[in-house]
């Protein structure tokens, strides 16, 4: 398997983060990005810190317990997605602002690797490759999420005025919407309201994978 190669251009509107990987290997990791659970850790800290939120405080915010707050803060524990979501909502920030670091400005041209950015948060079942993450002049973050086969997840509504934009890429699964469940294909796509429970399932022997991008009002 070839090493990570990141390329950076010398020009300030010009970024190429891909690596020369061959179909077939495995996930890699950037050398200059925190692992996923010192990631969340050290933002969770950075936003703790900024708004001057006790544990408590920041328990009442996110529906997340005190005990847990301190072991995801510490490293000693990696949340899973839905508690992650808890987390950012409560702190009213994007769930991928955990995920990745600072993103060049939004006039950059960027290319970004799926591959390289793929990684699993704190629980068995899904795969998440932040593509894009929320830059505020443009209101939305672009995810490519894989479910595994079997997996299902339900999540709480996120903040009002919130809507999700799901492409199926490989597979098939389903999106549940307004208390049903809707079968989508490869190559098919949905838009709906994200400030209602809504929730992600493969009932598939393959996996499956989407990219879904997340607009904020």
């Amino acid at each position: 398997m070839g090493a990570p190669c990141v390329i950076t251009y010398n020009c300030p509107h010009y970024s190429d983060e891909r690596y020369n990987a061959q179909e077939g290997d495995a996930p890699m990791t950037d050398p200059l990005v925190l692992p996923p659970g010192q990631q969340i850790a050290a933002r969770m800290r950075e936003l703790r810190q900024t708004l001057g939120w006790s544990l408590d405080r920041t328990a009442q915010e996110t529906g997340v317990s005190k005990a847990m707050l301190g072991q995801i803060e510490r490293g000693e524990s990696s949340p899973t997605v839905a508690t992650l979501w808890k987390i950012a909502t409560g702190f009213k920030v994007s769930f991928s602002s955990f995920l990745d670091g600072p993103m060049p400005d939004a006039t950059t041209t960027l290319f970004r690797s799926a591959k390289r950015l793929r990684r699993q948060p704190g629980e068995a079942g899904m795969l998440v490759a932040p593509l894009f993450p929320f830059d505020p002049t443009l209101g939305f973050e672009l995810f490519e999420l894989t479910l595994l086969p079997g997996y299902e997840r339900e999540s709480e509504p996120h903040e009002r005025g919130v809507s999700e934009h799901v492409v199926v890429l490989e597979g098939e699964m389903e999106v549940l919407i307004e208390g049903q469940w809707h079968r989508l294909l490869r190559g098919e796509a949905v838009r709906f309201a994200a400030d209602l429970p809504h929730g992600y399932r493969n009932l598939g022997e393959a996996a499956a994978r989407f990219h879904n991008l997340i607009r904020y009002p």
